[in-house]
């Protein structure tokens, strides 16, 4: 039976912050199954929760305040700042993904996993490699295919596991004994499936999925000098996030692909470069006659005392930009980030220049899945009835 709790804030949130609240409201707790803002007019002023399994409303409010103090509060309440608009608006009509779903183009795997098929497959290829000949052929870019499985020491070291557990998903595997394999043959028969007592009879997790591409290329170079020639490196790979219940559609996937570029120098040439993938990028968008805008942004950290403050940092130094691309009314998505990282990995992973000079970092990651839906949520799917400036632009033409 679902229970219904009202829960005062402290203080009242504006628009950003009450945006960044409602993107961790799902991570206070499991049994929250649904919730609503209490809106006044000086801002939200308390939160609505549903829950479908028992949890007092004095632990979801301790939980939830614990996100606001440590994730929200302190943040810079400010709009986003915008560096590109399109110039272009159109009107784009509801229900796309139902539509790919009732075509067949799409299918709901699972939680946040969606399988898909022509024409979106196609398309993100072309996006792929538009981005990609662009960064190998122009700026000389390496490019590699990296494992899927990430090492979880990768992920300690770069700070994804104490900045962002709400997202990490682990790997293991059943320690190598027969009595251990008998035991789970008999437990699986019983139950029907995966007995809840399954991680008794695991391994340690020493392998993760990977929450983006980057890491790899960070854990590649760790511990050393940076061989000639390598300032730029692009891959292409499957990446994973535990969305929770904010999964949605091709908007928010637990399980998506990225196309990765890493630029590792100094501070100058990597600014320069983020700079100029951004520009063809935007200039991408502006060819295909794209709505949507780039604005600063920030990363969800999550669970430390010190997120908000990261946060705040992030947008006033501007370290991170976003492109979003329209996909309703008053909806968009992110479909790219172009992020600095100063010293941060470098310092991290021990990277080096050639000469063994001190390096900086940044990269640029483009979700495939959401820069397709985001053309077809504009276009439609129907590749014939695609202006020809974006066929021309994708290599179509």
């Amino acid at each position: 039976m679902s229970t219904l709790h009202t829960i005062q804030l402290e203080r009242a949130l504006n628009g950003t912050l009450a945006d960044e609240f409602a993107r961790r409201v799902y991570f206070a707790s499991r049994n929250i199954v649904d919730f609503e803002f209490v809106v006044e007019d000086r801002g939200v002023t308390g939160v609505t929760v549903r829950t479908d399994t028992p949890e007092a409303t004095e632990n979801l409010a301790r939980k939830l305040n614990v996100i606001l103090q440590n994730d929200v509060l302190t943040q810079l309440g400010r709009d986003a700042k915008v560096i590109w608009r399109s110039a272009e608006d159109r009107a784009i009509a509801p229900g796309t993904f139902e539509d790919l779903v009732a075509e067949g183009i799409a299918f709901e795997a699972g939680e946040g996993q969606i399988a898909l098929g022509e024409p979106v497959l196609g398309l993100m290829d072309d996006l792929d490699r538009t981005v990609r000949d662009f960064v190998v052929q122009e700026m000389h870019g390496r490019e590699y295919r990296y494992p899927t499985l990430i090492p979880a020491k990768t992920l300690y070291r770069c700070g994804y596991l104490t900045s962002f557990p709400q997202y990490v998903m682990f790997v293991t595997r059943l320690h190598s004994d027969i009595d251990v394999y008998q035991d789970f043959l008999a437990r699986t028969k019983s139950a029907g499936g995966l007995d809840a007592q399954l991680l008794e009879s695991c391994r340690e997790v020493d392998y993760c999925l990977p929450p983006t591409m980057c890491y790899h290329t960070f854990h590649q170079f760790a511990d050393g000098s940076l061989p000639d020639g390598v300032s730029v490196v692009t891959s292409r790979g499957k990446s994973f996030r535990h969305e929770e219940k904010y999964r949605k559609g091709l908007e928010r996937l637990w399980d998506f692909t990225i196309r990765e570029v890493v630029f590792v120098g100094s501070r100058e040439q990597v600014l320069a470069d983020r700079e100029r993938l951004m520009d063809r990028l935007l200039g991408l968008a502006d060819e295909m006659g794209l709505v949507g805008r780039c604005e600063v942004a920030n990363d969800p950290f999550f669970g430390n005392t010190d997120g908000a403050l990261r946060s705040t940092s992030q947008r006033l130094l501007e370290l991170k930009y976003e492109l979003r691309l329209d996909v309703g009314a008053g909806e968009t998505i992110a479909v790219g980030s172009f992020n600095f990282h100063e010293q941060m990995f470098a310092e991290a992973f021990a990277l080096q220049g050639t000469a063994g000079e001190p390096v900086y970092t940044a990269c640029a990651g483009f979700g495939l899945e959401r820069f397709a839906y985001a053309l077809v949520c504009q276009y439609g799917a129907d590749p014939q009835k695609w202006p020809e400036r974006v066929r021309a632009a994708l290599g179509r033409s």
